[in-house]
């Protein structure tokens, strides 16, 4: 009976929010726990263990599960080195399986380690070998790297976003990662690099022109001879040598992997062709403010350069000042991480009136507090579930504080923010006011978009900013396009072979 281990660490990080992460922010399960923690959701681990749960053959051994909270700043190294450590140990514990899974992110980065994927997965070869097959999956946001694919048998990436296929990407690793075990394929990935930092709504799969490159990279995995395919994007916030645009064709054996290298040379030029047009157009913060003032039907305020699910503090108080300073009447919910004002609320109680420095708690470099009075409306422990996936989120302690047209859901701790899931879960629905504040750059539309008068993507600060050439990229390799706007590029694709022989 075949034994694969299923060992998970995820997280993105900026490496412009000042915050360092740290190893409170994950959630830790080991052992069976790493099953049970996926039961019922739609995750990678998830969509893994269905396909197979179809193979009685099959024994899976849990290992060990880091899940991160939600995106934030570069890793402290002491973070890193405890989550390394635990993750390396179930590895060690586990040496004698036959196949692992990896289910990672891509861009997780720590003060000193610029590549923790690659680097967990280099550690892994030295316990157990080159011969067990191993399968990778990451997000498209990932930043792939030569070590990744070294050690990688094969990675698997999302084909959507907004991400709606975690599940379908968990059961795509597994049923490659079966073939491999068998022997029925021999993995040559085949990466093209492109020198390029893209963000902005011409990157969403289904109605976007990068759509296209993603389709032509699907159709490549579904063809003879194609194992799996995708592009990544990177995180153009995670600031690291590595960072790029890359095509990845993962062919079955030399036979079919120059037909491989051609295809991803052509969606790489055509994503490069393209480029100019994958950037998000953005508003000024105080005409966006203004144009929100005269609508007359219900508005989404995109605040995308304080993105929690990108690694933004989430602490941004720069719409909410504009609203005031402009005398805005029109109704507004908005979310904001302070922890303080949350203390504040609770030593008053639902019913209260306080005043507390609202926002720049996390960030104070590009926020500063603002004084804010309102009325302590409601008071809770800041877990809910995600309508996206059904997992259990934790904000912390929170409060919602209502100051006359303003309704702000303030929480303890930055928790993802792509969904409606916090304000719901408080009883507040997006639906019935003017206008939301919405800290992530897409959602899917049902949440916000559809029916809105408007849809204003602000140029307003922060560490997720779409304004790349704002945020002061220091480490990646230059030039990099929109960096450096005349930035060239040749396609030089790249073979690397399984490293099971």
């Amino acid at each position: 009976m075949p034994k694969i281990l299923i060992n998970e660490l995820k997280q993105e990080i900026s490496s412009f929010n000042p915050h360092l992460g740290q190893y409170r922010d994950f959630l830790i399960a080991r052992g069976e726990g790493v099953l049970a923690a996926h039961r019922g959701l739609r995750s990678e681990v998830a969509g893994a263990v269905a396909v197979w749960a179809g193979h009685p053959e099959v024994e899976l051994v849990g290992g060990y599960s880091a899940r991160a909270i939600t995106s934030g700043g570069t890793l402290a190294d002491g973070a890193f080195a405890q989550l390394a450590e635990e993750f390396l140990a179930a590895v060690r514990a586990n040496r004698d399986v036959d196949a692992i899974y990896f289910c990672l992110h891509g861009a997780c980065a720590a003060q000193t380690i610029h590549d923790c994927e690659g680097y967990l997965l280099a550690e892994t070869r030295k316990i157990v070998g080159d011969r067990v097959p191993l399968v990778t999956s990451l997000d498209l946001h990932g930043i792939l790297t030569d070590d990744i694919l070294t050690h990688s048998s094969a990675v698997v990436l999302y084909h959507t976003y907004p991400h709606v296929d975690f599940y379908e990407t968990g059961e795509r690793s597994a049923r490659l990662l079966l073939r491999v075990l068998r022997g029925e394929v021999e993995p040559v990935s085949i990466r093209v690099p492109i020198p390029a930092l893209v963000r902005g709504s011409e990157l969403k799969t289904a109605t976007g022109r990068w759509g296209e490159c993603v389709r032509a990279a699907i159709a490549f995995e579904n063809s003879p001879g194609g194992l799996s395919g995708g592009m990544f994007i990177g995180n153009p916030f995670t600031d690291v040598p590595d960072l790029l645009s890359n095509v990845l064709l993962v062919a079955d054996g030399e036979a079919h992997a120059a037909a491989a290298e051609a295809e991803a040379v052509r969606i790489a030029e055509t994503f490069w062709a393209m480029r100019h047009h994958l950037h998000q157009p953005l508003t000024p913060l105080g005409e966006s403010i203004a144009r929100f003032a005269q609508a007359t039907g219900r508005v989404v305020l995109v605040d995308a350069a304080d993105a929690t699910s990108s690694g933004a503090s989430g602490d941004s108080n720069a719409i909410l000042r504009e609203l005031f300073e402009q005398g805005v009447r029109r109704t507004v919910l908005l979310p904001v991480v302070d922890a303080p004002a949350v203390r504040a609320a609770m030593a008053a109680g639902v019913g209260a009136t306080v005043t507390v420095p609202l926002g720049g708690t996390l960030d104070p470099g590009r926020f500063t507090p603002l004084e804010f009075t309102g009325t302590v409306r409601h008071l809770s422990d800041g877990r809910f579930r995600s309508e996206s996936n059904g997992e259990i989120w934790d904000g912390g302690p929170t409060a919602v504080l209502a100051a006359g047209n303003i309704t702000v859901v303030v929480i303890s701790q930055a928790v993802n923010l792509f969904d409606r899931s916090l304000f719901l879960a408080h009883g507040l629905d997006p639906a019935y006011f003017d206008g939301t504040v919405v800290k992530s750059p897409h959602c899917q539309p049902h949440m916000f978009d559809d029916g809105a008068e408007l849809i204003l993507n602000i140029d307003a600060p922060g560490s997720t900013s779409a304004n790349l050439p704002y945020l002061g990229h220091t480490r990646c390799a230059r030039p990099i396009f929109p960096l450096e706007t005349e930035t060239e590029f040749t396609p030089r694709p790249r073979r690397f072979r399984s490293a099971r022989v």
